[in-house]
């Protein structure tokens, strides 16, 4: 568990601001912190980072104190076991992907890991390019397995994906999503975008000027008392879920991220990003219609 308690003055665009969080972050929980720009978001991570120093608090990583005010504790980043992933690459221009990735090993680490990270974020067969010959959706892959060739215990996220195009964020989300379950890390994303909050995330918490606001949690829409026939709603799918011979279709509603369960002939045809029809009743809702 991760208990995070921070106070730090802010200079916003919109005046000045006090940072004044109290998270707390279950082990292979993977947190999702969303809210306007200008509200602490960044800054925030960078704090538990250990790459700004707060005015007062603590964070401490099960046994582990990162930092703490009150005794002036503060380990340095390199000493807290992150993993870091911002928009900008910030990848070595001079060296290859796997150049990229090596270096980032510790003294006497096994290089075996920068192979398995190149497997499974599919990166093998550009392994000796140069940073400057791959796409931004590319780069982006390398910089994600850099992020994790130490093996970190937090894997930080701040708006990774931004400044992509919709389809190549949607296979993003999904070595995200792979990387986080294979190494079983607790992730925390920082992103505005709803959609992918909703998909990747198992809570979502909001920063309002720099403090948390109610969290929020991807809630179902039911219908409790409504007509014998129901009613229908468009959607969005976000992601398709199978587990043994029960599938879950994650679908986008406005604001609400609902799990419909489908069967496998509704599932076969259905891809992230389908529109699809979602019929609610007073028992259950069911996918009706792919459009």
């Amino acid at each position: 568990m991760i208990e995070i308690r921070l106070k730090k003055a802010l200079h916003a665009a919109a005046g000045p601001m006090k940072l004044d969080v109290n998270i707390t972050v279950s082990r292979g929980e993977f947190l999702a912190i969303t809210g306007p720009s200008g509200s602490g978001k960044t800054t925030l991570l960078r704090l538990i980072a250990g790459l700004v120093q707060p005015e007062e608090g603590y964070i401490r990583f099960g046994d582990t104190v990162w930092l703490d005010t009150a005794h002036r504790v503060s380990l340095r980043p390199q000493e807290r076991h992150i993993g870091l992933v911002f928009q900008d690459y910030a990848l070595f221009p001079n060296m290859t992907v796997r150049q990229n990735l090596e270096y980032a090993l510790r003294k006497g680490q096994s290089k075996q890991i920068a192979d398995e990270l190149i497997d499974i974020t599919e990166l093998r067969e550009l392994e000796n390019r140069y940073p400057a010959t791959l796409s931004g959706g590319q780069q982006q892959r390398v910089a994600l397995a850099r992020a994790l060739v130490r093996q970190p215990r937090l894997l930080l996220l701040d708006e990774p994906l931004s400044a992509l195009d919709a389809g190549i964020r949607a296979k993003l989300q999904h070595y995200i999503l792979r990387v986080h379950e294979a190494f079983h890390l607790t992730t925390i994303l920082v992103s505005h975008d709803q959609r992918e909050v909703f998909k990747l995330s198992s809570r979502i918490i909001t920063l309002q000027h720099g403090r948390i606001s109610q969290p929020v949690s991807p809630p179902p829409i039911l219908l409790a008392n409504g007509p014998e026939n129901g009613f229908q709603l468009s959607g969005e799918v976000l992601d398709i879920e199978s587990a043994g011979k029960k599938i879950t279709v994650k679908v986008l509603i406005g604001a609400n991220m609902l799990r419909v369960e489908a069967s496998p002939d509704e599932a076969r045809h259905l891809h992230p990003g389908d529109t699809v029809a979602v019929r609610f009743n007073a028992r259950q809702p069911e996918l009706v219609r792919k459009r």
